[in-house]
């Protein structure tokens, strides 16, 4: 299995100024095996540390400030001697020990020449905000769920990913029933590496779908351990109103879908706890589109996505039959399900999202990312069809010099707008003309 982040990684490694690596993203991403397998390629010896119910690592981080003496340490822990150039030490569940967290900032002064990355779970770290998060002391990368050109990668080959990813819209085109059928799968498998894994030893639908519960278990007993006690059933409320808020036609967040006579103030803190752990993603309204969007933010309304499609499905308990033998998915749920699709692949990008409604509500944009400063509004169709009259009107009205729309159809150019099939979403900041390299 390949991730596009191991790219991330080797620059990292490069880096003459690395300092102590944070691997950030929610639970059950891949952040292990990432660091394990980055480690077993590109170094003779990996330290790996689980610092999750291990007293003596918890009395060793809580003993001492010195670097030296915390490399000591973990030479005893991992029963050999570690080398600056050709070993690379892993801390696991580092949010289990917030002084391991802490000692980052005196590996970087006292000690960087040592290879140290960590990995922890978003709601773990943000919960220690008592923690001195070392500020200006770490790099850092995003870990999401696979993307689709990940997913591609897996279930089919390196060749359809590459073909996916290239230039030539006539060899795309070539294969464009072939990646629709794949974009079905990954619409109920989604991009949680485990549950990808297991489809392609397999090709299980059911065991998947077992996969992605557990999952949703798991996230449940999670926040159910960390949140304070009087949280944990607004959280819960929350995201079990997933499915129903992504389903309206205007998906701006209701409250009163959560519970009737619900209020900002009783569910912003079980949101905020949701977005800290990765498993929903905030977008914000924009009253305006121009850059730089940041400053045309209407705090007062926003969208939630969950992280991943395939859990989303999973959470509604969808029938794999409605996503893999027909087109009802795409359809009779008002385009939750390639929206959220769309929204995914967008922030795996490390795009910024927004999105955009008029005041009357009579022009809705799905999302608006800028790129080199230029706003770009996005709307998304969960179909063929390909007549869009808000993003026209936008367009027109405003002079947009390039918007994007997203379908099942094949790639076209319509004036301004460029017609996009859906499997190239996560290529958007490219057909935007921008550049997609990421710099850790």
């Amino acid at each position: 299995m390949k991730r596009d982040a191991m790219a991330r990684l080797l620059k990292w490694k490069a880096n003459k100024n690395r300092k102590p690596l944070i691997l950030n993203g929610a639970r059950q991403v891949g952040k292990t095996w990432l660091l394990e397998e980055f480690g077993r390629i590109n170094y003779k010896n990996v330290a790996y540390v689980l610092l999750s119910d291990n007293h003596r690592m918890e009395r060793l981080f809580e003993s001492t400030n010195d670097a030296k003496a915390l490399i000591t340490g973990l030479e005893a822990e991992v029963g050999f001697s570690i080398h600056p150039e050709d070993t690379l030490i892993v801390l696991d569940e580092i949010q289990e020990v917030p002084k391991a967290l802490s000692s980052l900032k005196y590996f970087c002064e006292q000690a960087s020449e040592y290879h140290i990355a960590v990995a922890g779970s978003l709601l773990g770290l943000a919960l220690h905000k008592e923690v001195s998060f070392p500020v200006g002391k770490v790099d850092s990368v995003n870990l999401y769920p696979m993307t689709f050109s990940e997913f591609t990668r897996a279930v089919k080959s390196d060749h359809f990913a590459e073909i996916l990813a290239g230039d030539n819209p006539e060899t795309t085109s070539s294969f464009h029933s072939s990646f629709i059928e794949l974009l079905r799968q990954y619409l109920f498998l989604g991009g949680m590496p485990e549950v990808v894994q297991s489809f392609t030893n397999d090709g299980d639908y059911h065991k998947a779908r077992s996969i992605q519960k557990q999952i949703l278990l798991d996230y449940e007993r999670d926040y159910s351990k960390h949140a304070p006690v009087n949280v944990v059933p607004r959280i819960r409320m929350v995201w079990n109103s997933m499915p129903s808020q992504l389903a309206r036609e205007n998906k701006k967040f209701l409250y009163g879908v959560i519970k009737k006579g619900a209020r900002a103030k009783d569910f912003e803190l079980a949101i905020q706890w949701l977005v800290d752990a990765g498993l929903i993603l905030r977008i914000q309204r924009v009253n305006k589109v121009a850059a730089p969007l940041k400053h045309y933010e209407d705090p007062s309304a926003f969208k939630l996505f969950t992280l991943d499609v395939g859990l989303l499905g999973a959470l509604s308990n969808l029938d794999p039959r409605l996503v893999l033998e027909e087109d009802k998915v795409l359809t009779e749920f008002k385009g939750a399900y390639t929206e959220q699709y769309v929204a995914q692949q967008l922030v795996a990008s490390s795009l910024s999202l927004f999105y955009f409604s008029s005041d009357d509500a009579k022009v809705e944009l799905d999302f608006v990312i800028e790129v080199d400063g230029v706003p770009i509004p996005i709307e998304v169709k969960s179909a063929t069809n390909l007549h869009s009259k808000s993003l026209t009107h936008f367009v027109n009205k405003y002079r947009i010099g390039k918007a994007i729309k997203f379908s099942m159809r094949e790639r076209k150019q319509s004036g301004a707008i460029i017609n996009e099939p859906l499997y190239r979403a996560e290529y958007v900041e490219h057909l935007a003309g921008g550049d997609q390299s990421e710099y850790v």
